[in-house]
């Protein structure tokens, strides 16, 4: 760490010099403005950068190589979470048709994302939304929404043998992922934008920590889908009415667990985040407890009822999870 002194100049004014070689990095001319950022921590941020146009990033992907849908799919999320403004895809040849698919997939999926210009080999992707314009917790309240929604659909379809409900609660997926990825993009954007971060009134920190409540919430939509899947295999046996109610009541522990967690991250509530940990014991007795025997002893309906009653566990305690980061983001206020 270099050290500098403090000057006084004109009897109210403090200098402090800059590192030369950080001002030829950085190319600072005499009369240039720099970005100077107080933060929480008290300490200052120097940045040449005052405002966020030079933090456009550009991704150039070369199409030739690339023969798998999914492959293909899969670096285009990438380069979306990461934080690449622009997605340039060319090819030395007219483009496979699975690749047009492909992108014009992603476009659906991704928020933000548009193609402004094509051609036969080339397509030119840009990201239009103002990360201002989708912060943080309004998109982890969103997500609360959707999953509580798509666990209470998908056990609702197993009490009342609805196929067609349980099919919806897996085509909501896309729903999470695209709030999940959009969450991802933003802390990478953040990482390396510090202006955006004061600019949306959030701490490094905190998006870390809405980083991982995304990702429980995610992982909560995705056993929404696996109860819903299951549910469909098992749509058309006759389930003993015990063993549905059996099942409810551990799903309306899990969701109140849930519910308990976003009211402790809203009211801000170390205590209501500590007792909500506490109660995951009572949800997994609860599903140790339900035996799923069935009349004709069907063995794959057995493993499917017992994939629904492990789901409802681990929506509990990622609920649990939750709570963690609630206590782990509040623990400094309590100084």
């Amino acid at each position: 760490m270099e050290t500098r002194k403090v000057q006084q100049t004109g009897g109210s004014s403090f200098i402090v010099s800059l590192p030369k070689e950080w001002i030829e990095k950085h190319e600072i001319k005499p009369k240039d403005s720099l970005g100077i950022i107080t933060q929480p921590d008290g300490n200052l941020l120097i940045t040449p950068q005052i405002s966020s146009e030079k933090f456009i990033k550009i991704k150039k992907i070369d199409v030739d190589e690339i023969k798998d849908y999914n492959f293909l799919f899969r670096l285009l999320i990438g380069a979306y979470i990461i934080g690449y403004s622009i997605i340039e895809l060319e090819s030395s040849k007219k483009f496979e048709p699975f690749i047009r698919d492909c992108v014009n997939k992603f476009r659906e999926i991704a928020i933000g994302p548009e193609i402004v210009e094509e051609s036969n080999n080339y397509i030119l992707i840009k990201d239009l939304l103002n990360p201002k314009e989708m912060p943080f917790d309004k998109t982890i309240r969103r997500m609360y929404i959707l999953v509580e929604s798509m666990h209470e659909d998908a056990i609702e379809a197993l009490k009342i043998g609805d196929k067609d409900l349980a099919e919806k609660v897996i085509e909501r997926d896309n729903d999470i992922d695209r709030l999940y990825w959009l969450i991802g993009r933003q802390s990478h954007i953040i990482l390396r934008d510090i202006l955006l971060c004061q600019k949306m009134g959030i701490t490094l920190e905190m998006a870390n920590h809405f980083q991982f409540f995304s990702k429980a919430l995610e992982r909560i939509g995705d056993h929404a889908v696996k109860i819903a899947k299951n549910v469909i295999l098992i749509i058309d046996k006759s389930l003993n009415e015990s063993l549905i109610k059996e099942i409810s009541n551990a799903s309306a522990i899990a969701l109140n667990l849930l519910s308990n967690s976003l009211d402790a991250w809203l009211q801000r509530n170390i205590i209501l985040a500590n007792s909500n940990i506490e109660l995951i014991s009572e949800l997994i007795n609860v599903c140790e407890n339900i035996i799923p025997i069935l009349d004709d002893d069907d063995v794959e309906t057995s493993i499917a009822v017992s994939y629904i009653i492990e789901s409802i566990r681990r929506t509990g305690e990622y609920a649990g999870d939750i709570s963690e980061i609630i206590i782990n983001t509040l623990i400094n206020e309590r100084d």
